[in-house]
């Protein structure tokens, strides 16, 4: 387990790191948030991350046209002010939901959406600093949150590369020296086949920092997926049950479901391994079980060997069967009974 006091961008990249986001899944519950940072911690997750607005810090309230939700969203008819309203965590819960996350071994951190918001944090001391991929474009925010000087990560749904090289770019410029990047597909659920996951490595050597996922597609095959292709980091929203009507529920994971999760992230991490040729311990028992040369009907001395009574067969206590074109036509030496492994003592 990372400890809990220092977020190590350095570390994470050795070790698939696991964050539970629970967004709105609270519904404005505070007994339900305590609850989401225990099922995080139940499940294997590596830390949990919450959002820090408020309906009037992120946007106006108004009921014009741009502040209506449209568009084939799962929002679609709200107003942008009315989902933050219902979405919002109070500020007011993350101290305790910070102190019981770390009684727990988790990291807890935030994603700002705003100076005042970055202000809190600070004094709540958070480990580490995550922009949504909403705010990429918001450079001056980023510029505040790299000042901090702690591990910056930025999710990338949406952006060119030219909007990640600014940003990286600008989170440099501001101090950051450590930032990890995000693939994202801010699509809420997302699609699987709008992932492009082979996005992760090209982004991790285009850019020399670690990249992970944030992901909000059905299930758990695509962040597994991720992991086989280098995803150094995995958020996935966290939710105490589906059916609870609530902003974000929808595409979120379950308690069990997002166990199931970090264990098949921790499988896929111990499958990747490194370059290996030849036999592995485990499968050096099985090599007895190769082929080899047996003679398979009698063969009495001075008879030739030929197709009908030497064949390559299963196990491998007889000659290689590269030998096979080699020995036949040649005879044996002494009888030699069917079932026997055929060896350069038994061939004339």
């Amino acid at each position: 387990m990372l400890g809990v006091s220092k977020l190590d961008l350095e570390i994470v990249a050795q070790r698939t790191y696991v964050i539970a986001e629970l967004s709105a899944n609270h519904n404005r519950d505070f007994d339900a948030a305590i609850e989401l940072v225990h099922a995080a911690r139940d499940a294997g997750a590596d830390a949990v991350k919450v959002q820090t607005y408020t309906p009037d810090t992120i946007t106006l309230k108004s009921d014009r046209g741009p502040f209506r939700i449209a568009g084939g969203t799962l929002w679609d008819g709200k107003v942008l002010w009315d989902l933050y309203k219902e979405a919002y965590m109070p500020w007011e819960w993350q101290p305790r939901l910070k102190e019981e996350a770390e009684r727990l071994g988790l990291h807890f951190f935030s994603t700002p959406f705003d100076f005042t918001a970055v202000d809190f944090l600070e004094e709540l001391e958070v480990p580490a600093y995550k922009i949504a991929s909403f705010e990429l474009i918001d450079l001056p925010l980023i510029r505040r949150v790299a000042r901090t000087g702690k591990p910056l990560i930025l999710s990338t749904g949406m952006a060119t590369v030219s909007e990640i090289e600014e940003a990286v770019s600008a989170a440099r410029e501001a101090g950051a020296e450590q930032i990890a990047l995000l693939r994202t597909n801010s699509a809420y659920p997302a699609p699987p086949d709008e992932m492009d996951l082979r996005t992760i490595p090209h982004m991790a050597e285009m850019f020399g920092v670690p990249v992970g996922l944030s992901d909000h597609t059905l299930g758990i095959a695509v962040p597994v997926a991720a992991v086989a292709m280098g995803a150094a980091l995995i958020e996935k929203h966290l939710t105490l049950s589906r059916s609870v009507p609530g902003p974000d529920s929808a595409f979120s994971l379950e308690p069990q479901e997002f166990k199931e999760l970090v264990q098949a992230v921790r499988i896929a991490e111990r499958a990747l391994g490194g370059v290996r040729y030849g036999p592995t311990p485990k499968e050096r028992a099985s090599r007895v079980f190769r082929r080899s040369l047996f003679v398979v009907k009698d063969v009495r001395a001075g008879e030739p060997l030929t197709p009908e009574n030497v064949r390559s067969i299963r196990p491998a206590h007889g000659l290689h069967p590269r030998h096979y074109e080699e020995i036949l036509g040649r005879r044996a030496k002494v009888d030699i009974e069917a079932g026997t492994p055929l060896g350069w003592d038994l061939i004339e």
